[in-house]
């Protein structure tokens, strides 16, 4: 017998297995086997996940205290980070050196590369509280030599001597975090009403419809200046932050409650929904437990694209002085310094949160696109 002849039941073995495991596979478990295979899909995924674990800890990840001003650090550049000395894996940073400018009496930074200083992983640095309540003084990166006078600014600093790479740490947590309660906030807005509109119609679906229109026919920007111009002047950053993002989660829930809306009105038309009834279930229980489930993996895949939408304008909001506001930190806080065509010419490293933006948006778009595809069992 030949080997083609004793290898072929052995693959329809496999088959039958590969099959059967398909067959009982819930509905997530499809959706995560298809998601896998989209490799950029996953990478992005691993990018939001480093994101959000800088949300968690960005006192472990910052180098300074993000607070600490001194006007005489002023613009200094940054500094660029070396893992091998040679070929010996020791980590180090170049030294600035500031000489003052006899014409404008002002500091002028540069970064000497040929003074080292060395720096260390997993080290000792300025005291924090983790998650407010665990005193540490560990950081991700520091210096080898505690009692050194030298600084490590990884991306330079701003005009009042402020660490931009510990600043940009504390602003990932908050722009990050806006975007991620917003679309919570609209998810849960958009699945209510949506729901409601949907599932018993009548009145309910003509007002929730009509309202839905009102909202979309307004302009975004104007309601943006008269709501955010609503705020008072003398409220803190904790106040302000959680105003605009349920100023951001009442403009975006309207196009997931539309979407919503003609997933009920298929879905109560359905065996399984007219059995729930037949069966004594409640209108909650239907809605909840047997229909939202139902479309539960769309939910998720459109709530993942809009996320960005929402990074997006909050930090546009705060970058035109109408979102978060100083000393709080965001993305569109910290490039505001960014305004001034001088401060840009002097010190274009202020520049970076505007690529942390486009990182953590366009791996949203991508994470989005590739949840969406493994949600749609018509997709190839």
């Amino acid at each position: 017998m030949s080997e083609s002849t004793l290898a072929q039941p052995i693959e329809q073995a496999l088959k039958s297995k590969a099959e059967d495991r398909v067959s009982v596979a819930s509905n997530w478990q499809l959706v995560w086997w298809r998601f896998r295979k989209n490799r950029l899909a996953v990478l992005s995924a691993l990018v939001l996940i480093g994101f959000y674990i800088v949300v968690l800890f960005p006192d472990f990840f910052s180098t300074q205290d993000h607070e600490f001003t001194d006007a005489k650090l002023a613009f200094i550049p940054a500094q660029g980070f070396h893992f091998f000395n040679g070929l010996t894996p020791s980590p180090w940073v170049p030294a600035v050196v500031g000489k003052r400018n006899l014409v404008t009496l002002r500091m002028e930074w540069n970064v000497d590369e040929t003074k080292q200083v060395p720096v260390r992983f997993l080290t000792q640095g300025y005291k924090y509280k983790l998650f407010g309540l665990i005193e540490s003084d560990l950081h991700l990166i520091g210096l080898a030599d505690q009692k050194s006078e030298d600084r490590i600014y990884l991306l330079g600093t701003d005009r009042l001597g402020r660490d931009q790479w510990s600043r940009l740490m504390f602003g990932t947590r908050t722009s990050m975090t806006v975007g991620l309660i917003a679309v919570a906030l609209s998810v849960i807005l958009g699945v209510l009403l949506g729901g409601i509109s949907g599932y018993f119609g009548g009145w309910a679906d003509l007002i929730i419809q009509r309202f839905i229109e009102l909202l979309q026919s307004l302009p975004t920007i104007p309601i943006w200046l008269a709501m955010t111009a609503a705020l008072p002047r003398d409220w803190g950053p904790i106040e302000v932050f959680f105003a605009i993002t349920v100023i951001l989660a009442f403009i975006g829930w309207t196009t997931l409650g539309r979407e919503v809306r003609g997933r009920f009105l298929s879905l109560r038309e359905e065996d399984f929904v007219l059995a729930a009834d037949l069966a004594g279930c409640s209108q909650l229980r239907i809605i909840l437990r047997h229909m939202v489930p139902a479309f539960m993996s769309h939910i998720i895949a459109t709530s993942t694209l809009a996320i960005p939408v929402m990074i997006i304008n909050e930090t546009s909001l705060s970058f035109l002085g109408l979102g978060i506001r100083p000393p709080a930190i965001s993305w569109g806080v910290l490039l505001q310094e960014a305004t001034n065509i001088q401060t840009l010419a002097l010190a274009p490293w202020l520049l970076t949160p505007g690529i942390a933006v486009i990182v953590a948006v366009l791996a949203f778009n991508l994470v989005g696109d590739g949840l969406r595809d493994a949600a749609d069992p018509y997709s190839r």
